[in-house]
């Protein structure tokens, strides 16, 4: 049950996160139909990053929550978090609306996936964890997968659901509101469901044992309230670097270089908030006699290597696969009705795939060698699909589900991985701040996009520009392949 709960909490995770890339153009064309392209891509580019930044900063608090009260509570309370602020985002009016609503959501989305890789790796203690791994990060591309089925099946059948509509007493202008622009407020509506697994958690998922057995030798109790101010001080330096790159801090005459600058200082920030409940709570702790200092410094410094490598991982797949239904309309779309939809199927299947299959590979090999191969594979299958795609056609999805596969892989090695880098009293917080923390610097990186589009010369280039950019950022990867030699191994290590 515990599994099952947590590949569901998940895969509409996934369902969530796939929303936007998919549905965001139409969207931001109907909030903003007298801005320019280039305005409706700054603002793409912005909301993705304000949901990385809430993804982020839920993912530290859902994780301390998960270590303070639970996992079961806390993952009830991520789950609706992002169901229901997901929903909400249907009624929006503006472009800032949406962003503050994915904020708000992504609290809950980050907090998930913290919670139930904690949760299920604590109960899993019989088996091959490899497997239940793979099934959570395959679960997420799940939810991609429907997300595209789902507006699919909108785009053919659209005139067929709004008579039904109608025919149960919405009027004409309802239907309307509801179903024009590729339907995008239907479905954000549709992303409120996830709610109903709320239900089956609270009444059929038992806690993690592991964490009633530090809960009952007295190590919850060192974790305090007033700690999370740091996290709110990190969340807003976070969202002052997206103001800065934004359009409102680009009317506010917020140059590149002063730009840079807030960026610098508001990431040393973000650290410095984000591990204040965990410092914090380790100086208790050793007070209490509970963590020797060998084994504080050893928590730190794994709170800081896996948030590098969560952060080059998310970078890759925000930066460039996240990019490609976008992409896929500004080429020859060769008689494709909807390049957005099967791109992110083709992305989708192969992530699926590749998730499942990434965390037996690390069981043969060993942790830091398959990562550094995901690393070299990633990079190779984004130049790839870049560079070699001008039409869509069968070498474009071919290319797209090699891409969207490799660079998945990360999502089943990350459940593997990170849970063996933390003791059960900070597991959900590490976890929470390394996979989560890394979308912060994904998120920087992501606002580089318009920038580079730019630089490589804009929309008189076509989608070559584009294409570059995407390029350029995946090199990120490179950085990865050296990290990760400082990094433990922890191949064959009991679960602590």
């Amino acid at each position: 049950m515990a599994l099952a709960a947590a590949f569901l909490g998940w895969l509409f995770d996934g369902f969530e996160m796939g929303l936007f890339p998919l549905i965001g153009k139409p969207a931001l064309q109907d909030l903003l139909p007298l801005e320019s392209a280039v305005m409706r891509d700054q603002w793409f580019t912005v909301i993705i990053a304000t949901f990385l930044v809430g993804a982020a900063t839920g993912g530290v608090f859902f994780g301390w929550l998960g270590d303070k009260i639970g996992r079961v509570r806390a993952m009830s309370f991520s789950i609706f978090t992002y169901a229901i602020f997901t929903g909400l985002c249907g009624f929006a009016t503006e472009a800032w609306h949406i962003a503050i609503l994915r904020f708000i959501a992504s609290l809950g989305m980050g907090g998930e996936w913290a919670l139930g890789v904690a949760l299920v790796n604590e109960l899993w203690t019989k088996g091959n964890r490899a497997w239940v791994a793979g099934a959570i990060g395959a679960a997420a591309n799940i939810g991609y997968i429907l997300v595209a089925l789902l507006s699919l099946g909108m785009n053919s059948f659209i005139d067929t659901v709004r008579a039904w509509a109608m025919a149960v007493g919405a009027s004409s202008e309802t239907a309307d509101w509801l179903f024009q622009h590729g339907a995008w407020r239907f479905l954000m509506i549709s992303g409120a469901f996830p709610a109903v697994i709320i239900f089956m958690i609270r009444f059929f998922v038992p806690e993690s044992h592991k964490w009633e057995e530090e809960k009952a030798a007295g190590k919850t109790s060192h974790w305090s309230t007033p700690d999370l101010n740091g996290v709110l001080i990190g969340a807003l330096a976070a969202l002052g670097i997206i103001w800065s790159w934004s359009p409102m801090g680009i009317k506010a005459g917020v140059g590149t270089p002063l730009a840079a600058i807030i960026t610098v200082i508001g990431l040393g920030i973000v650290l410095w908030g984000y591990l204040l409940p965990v410092r914090r709570y380790l100086q208790r702790a050793g007070v209490a006699g509970s963590f020797s200092a060998m084994d504080q410094a050893t928590v730190k410094r794994n709170l800081l290597l896996g948030a590098s490598m969560a952060g080059i991982a998310l970078l890759g797949t925000w930066g460039a696969t996240q990019q490609a239904p976008k992409w896929s309309t500004e080429l020859n779309a060769n008689g494709c009705l909807h390049p957005r939809e099967y791109t992110q199927l083709a992305t989708a299947f192969g992530a699926t795939i590749f998730a499942l299959l990434t965390p037996l590979i690390a069981n043969l090999l060993n942790r830091r060698i398959t990562y550094f191969f995901c690393c070299i594979f990633s990079l190779a299958t984004a130049i790839l699909f870049y560079q070699t795609n001008d039409t869509v056609n069968g070498w474009f999805f071919g290319t797209a589900f090699l891409m969207g596969g490799v660079t998945a892989s990360f999502y089943g090695f990350f459940p593997l991985y990170l849970p063996e880098l933390f003791p059960t009293s900070v597991r959900a917080t590490g976890q929470g701040f390394c996979f989560n923390v890394g979308r912060i610097i994904a998120a920087v990186g992501g606002l580089q996009i318009a920038n580079l589009i730019l630089f490589f010369g804009g929309t008189s280039t076509g989608h070559l520009a584009s294409a570059k950019a995407y390029t350029v950022l995946c090199l990120v990867y490179f950085i990865g392949m050296g990290i990760v030699w400082f990094a433990p191994e922890t191949k064959g290590k009991a679960l602590e």
